[in-house]
């Protein structure tokens, strides 16, 4: 069964059905007059009249769509969808996988940002900006630019953003190549700060939740993760913390997930666990 079309909206490009999208370019499209309600689902479809080479994507955003008569969990040429922020708090949340919804089930939004958002009456208007593999300091060929790079274009690129979340780090540790220096992941959190509050952003950060059990696990690494843990702790470096860790680590063995809360792989939280983050923050 297709997507619901009752409420259906022809999107214009200077009240043009048609545009010329330049490689690596960016178009902006008239504004579609289209009522949600909060927590909504939208349906956005794309035509396009011939072959196009390699498209910029997001391999997996947790919900179903098609291409053609096939299935994809992936988003094509679509960066956003700018909606009204009408007095709402606008905050952006830039994660890797936790973050996309790695480890909740396909189709149900209970990604820990969907449970935050559920969490109020009139919901804050957040950018999910996760992406699986994403890290605060190396760019990578599979998993893209890491969150130094893609800071200008993904949070200051957003309109009326308010407040910046920053959920990363858990890759730089565990994700070849790993970085063992605590100071190198601090020290870019500070230079997202930095960058930041000089746009006049409240900065969020998050401690980084325990991965024992996930396949590159090592007590090295976890050493590492607690000692950057430990600094953010001290309250000097963020606006505010949440600790993402103390909610989730399960008091026998805190460098484990609570059983309850474990998706499976021993790093990514399942709907549970999202949850407790929502909660925490």
């Amino acid at each position: 069964m297709g997507p619901v079309t009752a409420n259906a909206e022809p999107v214009l490009f200077g009240g043009e059905k048609d545009v010329v999208l330049a490689a690596g370019a960016t178009v902006v499209s008239d504004p579609v007059a289209l009522v949600l309600p909060d927590g909504g689902d939208l349906v956005v479809s794309m035509y396009l009249p011939g072959p196009t080479g390699p498209l910029s994507f997001h391999r997996n955003v947790h919900a179903t769509g098609s291409i053609g008569d096939r299935a994809t969990n992936s988003v094509f040429l679509l960066t956003g969808v700018d909606v009204p922020a009408a007095g709402r708090q606008v905050v952006a949340v830039l994660g890797d996988s936790i973050t996309e919804g790695v480890g909740t089930p396909d189709n149900a939004n209970l990604r820990w940002p969907d449970q935050y958002a559920a969490r109020f009456r009139r919901r804050p208007a957040i950018a999910n900006l996760g992406i699986s593999g994403n890290r605060v300091l190396l760019d990578d060929a599979r998993f893209g630019p890491g969150g130094q790079s893609r800071f200008d274009r993904d949070v200051l690129g957003l309109p009326n953003v308010a407040t910046l979340v920053m959920f990363l780090g858990i890759n730089d540790i565990q994700q070849p190549p790993s970085q063992t220096d605590p100071a190198r992941i601090l020290q870019a959190y500070e230079q997202l700060v930095r960058r930041a509050h000089d746009h006049d952003l409240e900065v969020i950060g998050a401690t980084i939740g325990p991965f024992k059990g996930w396949i590159r696990y090592t007590d090295a690494l976890d050493q590492v993760r607690n000692h950057v843990d430990a600094v953010l702790r001290q309250g000097r470096l963020f606006d505010r913390l949440f600790d993402v860790d103390a909610a989730l680590r399960d008091p026998a063995d805190p460098a484990r997930l609570r059983p309850e809360f474990n998706s499976g792989d021993g790093l990514h939280p399942n709907s549970a666990g999202a949850r407790a983050i929502a909660l925490a923050l």
